[in-house]
């Protein structure tokens, strides 16, 4: 879990129902087990986000301000960025936190905008608990069949996906718009 939330794409569709299944339901254990794995998930989600929040924080922002501009990302974005996590941070972390695929990158954009790390650390873990829990109780019903579960939710990564290009389609069309525009005209200066 922790990893999947560091920028890398291990799904938890994998982790958390095989944990509801083979240390929960194989084991003989109760239901009520379920809340202790989701509690280890999402402990594992806020280590592993903490550690890609600290690299966007630390490097993020000065290699970004640097060279951004060759991935199409400008002052202006740093900016924007900025304030939308000052504005809604708190719920786009905790949002994106019950989404497939976006849940794994929204930890680096947070420590770019330097949202403020105990506001993070929190939506993240109140977002990831529901999540593990979930998904660790998909497992435990499905048991052996606990693939099935991946099944169920792979139709969602296609819209999101879609939704996902197509936002990073209007913000390189943008950005390219911007660049190739015309160039203001210069104001000439009146000699006296």
């Amino acid at each position: 879990m922790a990893i999947e939330s560091a920028c890398i794409p291990l799904p938890s569709e994998l982790i958390m129902p095989l944990a509801g299944w083979m240390l929960v339901k194989e084991r003989g254990l109760g239901a009520e087990w379920l809340v202790l794995a989701a509690l280890f998930g999402a402990v594992g989600n806020t280590a592993g986000s903490l550690l890609a929040y600290y690299v966007g924080a630390w490097g993020g922002r000065p290699l970004v301000a640097k060279y951004g501009r060759y991935v199409l990302i400008s002052h202006h974005d740093l900016d924007l960025a900025d304030r939308f996590f000052r504005r809604w941070g708190n719920l786009a972390v905790f949002v994106s936190r019950l989404l497939p695929v976006v849940r794994t990158f929204v930890s680096l954009p947070a420590g770019v905008s330097k949202m403020p790390v105990w506001q993070f650390t929190a939506y993240t873990f109140a977002g990831s608990f529901p999540w593990s829990l979930g998904l660790a109780w998909g497992g435990f019903v499905l048991g052996e069949n606990w693939e099935r579960l991946r099944d169920w939710m792979r139709p969602a990564d296609i819209p999101i996906l879609i939704v996902a290009t197509v936002l990073v389609a209007l913000y390189v069309y943008r950005h390219v718009k911007r660049a190739w525009g015309e160039a203001p005209e210069p104001q000439s200066v009146e000699e006296s």
